[in-house]
């Protein structure tokens, strides 16, 4: 059997759709999957150990758009896959796995889309407090798939032993060693409904480096947000003065240079976009920003046994909002949420950590507000 998974696009999204290959391969141990995705995810799912194969869309515009579709289609009718889903719903992503030419065509109830499938899934509306992982899931049940489970299908994305290497040396070079607790902070979202602000992260930066002299916070942020972040790490070690080594740079990370970097780390702490789900394929705990988006969506989405907690700003009316007008215009459910708030979930995250290397027990996960 030969089996299309397709979902192009985000980088976080890519990260939820990882539970989905795992319970395939289970179902289907002999089956062939490939999984169709733009360059930007690819390295979530290009080791995945489940697939078979990875196929990439070129991100291009224009006749290139059209020329890249045309030709991808043509692989796939050759490949004559048995069932094709579509994990992402999207224009193009409907129109591949209709291309494809599948017998058996899994998507979305999606106005104008339905056509292209031959199983039409519900999709939950995008407020529901119900996770991405299950939604998407939700698309395996005209396979016959059992209910998902984290602890048994946890987000995926496997260790790159080259990329580890180069975060190794990085680290070295940085001055950084075993005699260091390593915390990551990504500083930056896809939008401003997702970012807490630059101050809030300088005061956390700087509280968290007074409180114990071994600490090294390295600052990750995506491309756009580079200057963001930087501007935030000159701030704290000029507040910092002689603690000021305690904010090191690294440089530009890849994604899978991230993933390396927070399995080595004692705490990640960051909002709700693809690197807090990155965060969440590895054992580090995880300080979650949330603001907008209900923890019952988009919590980290992985075994109780590592230690996640979510911070925001609890009940508010706004709140959860569709992510384009913030009401208010405040932005209340991030700025609402105080340093002092992230200070303390993420000294828990770290006692967690160093209790699990001592041989001692914690409770793994908590939610507060």
């Amino acid at each position: 059997m030969r089996i299309l998974l397709s979902r192009l696009r985000l980088i976080g999204d890519v990260v939820f759709t990882t539970p989905l290959i795992h319970g395939l391969r289970r179902r289907f141990p002999d089956a062939d999957l490939t999984y169709l995705v733009e360059p930007a995810a690819e390295p979530v799912v290009v080791q995945n150990p489940h697939l078979t194969s990875v196929v990439v869309v070129p991100y291009r515009r224009g006749v290139a758009r059209l020329t890249d579709d045309v030709t991808i289609a043509a692989r796939l009718r050759r490949a004559r896959f048995d069932i094709a889903i579509d994990l992402h719903g999207g224009p193009r992503s409907a129109w591949l796995t209709w291309a494809s030419r599948a017998p058996m065509r899994i998507g979305y109830a999606i106005a104008g889309r339905t056509w292209m499938y031959t199983h039409v899934v519900s999709r939950s509306p995008d407020l529901t407090p119900r996770h991405s992982v299950a939604n998407q899931w939700d698309l395996l049940t005209p396979l016959g798939i059992e209910p998902c489970d984290p602890s048994r299908d946890p987000v995926e994305m496997r260790e790159d032993p080259a990329a580890d290497s180069r975060v190794l040396e990085r680290l070295r070079s940085a001055g950084i060693d075993t005699r260091h607790s390593l915390v990551v902070a990504h500083v930056s979202a896809g939008n401003p409904f997702r970012r807490w602000p630059a101050s809030s992260f300088q005061e956390l930066v700087v509280a968290l480096a007074r409180r114990d002299p071994r600490r090294r916070i390295v600052l990750t942020s995506g491309p756009s947000d580079a200057q963001a972040a930087q501007a935030i790490a000159d701030a704290a070690r000029r507040e910092l003065g002689p603690l000021g080594d305690a904010v090191p740079e690294l440089g530009d990370l890849d994604l899978a240079e991230l993933r390396a970097l927070v399995a080595r780390a004692d705490v990640y702490i960051g909002g709700d976009s693809g690197p807090v789900h990155i965060a969440s394929t590895t054992t580090t705990p995880i300080v979650e920003l949330l603001g907008p988006t209900l923890p019952e969506r988009s919590r980290p989405w992985r075994d109780d046994r590592w230690y996640s907690e979510v911070v925001d700003a609890g009940r508010l009316p706004c709140r959860p909002c569709h992510q384009r007008t913030c009401v208010p215009g405040d932005f209340r459910c991030l700025t609402m949420i105080t340093s002092a708030q992230v200070v303390e979930a993420a000294e828990r995250a770290i006692a967690h950590r160093r209790g699990i290397r001592g041989g001692t027990e914690a409770p793994a996960t908590e939610l507060t507000a």
